[in-house]
């Protein structure tokens, strides 16, 4: 699990941000479709993507416990520090002072942070832990191109 100071100093940087061109049509994931070979305007990811700019950060994934979520290690998520989480979120917790990545499970009364990897247990939250959720994830940038 990260540490919390990692990036409570965290502050979001707005300043040169041109935005990315917009394709014009979808892509087929199945089938292919006949292509479209131009692009139209550019759109900024920041408006596209986030729903609170001055609430929202962008945290690296240290880890293979959320695979099943389509989180996997070095993946990128937004996390909203805005929104008020609820049963079935991912979210970033702190428990004990230590971050990690979980989706929150509420079980009659009991607070359970659910891992997405059989490999990996879930962490029941004792009555002696503290714990409190960092922000809720409302988006993963999983990397495909890897070469360097």
């Amino acid at each position: 699990m990260g540490e919390v100071a990692e990036i409570g100093a965290l502050e979001a940087d707005l300043t040169g941000f041109t935005g990315v061109a917009v394709a014009p049509v979808s892509v087929a994931a199945g089938f292919p479709s006949p292509a479209q070979d131009y692009f139209t305007g550019r759109v900024d990811l920041n408006k596209h993507l986030i729903k609170d700019i001055t609430c929202t950060f962008l945290v690296r994934v240290a880890g293979h416990s959320m695979e099943g979520a389509g989180i996997s290690d070095g993946d990128e998520v937004l996390v909203d520090r805005s929104l008020t989480p609820v049963d079935g979120d991912i979210v970033v917790a702190v428990i004990d002072g230590d971050m990690t990545i979980k989706r929150l499970r509420l079980d009659h009364g009991r607070v359970r942070l659910a891992a997405e990897n059989a490999g990996y247990p879930d962490i029941v939250i004792s009555e002696l832990s503290e714990l409190s959720v960092w922000g809720v994830v409302t988006l993963c940038l999983h990397h495909v191109y890897r070469r360097q």
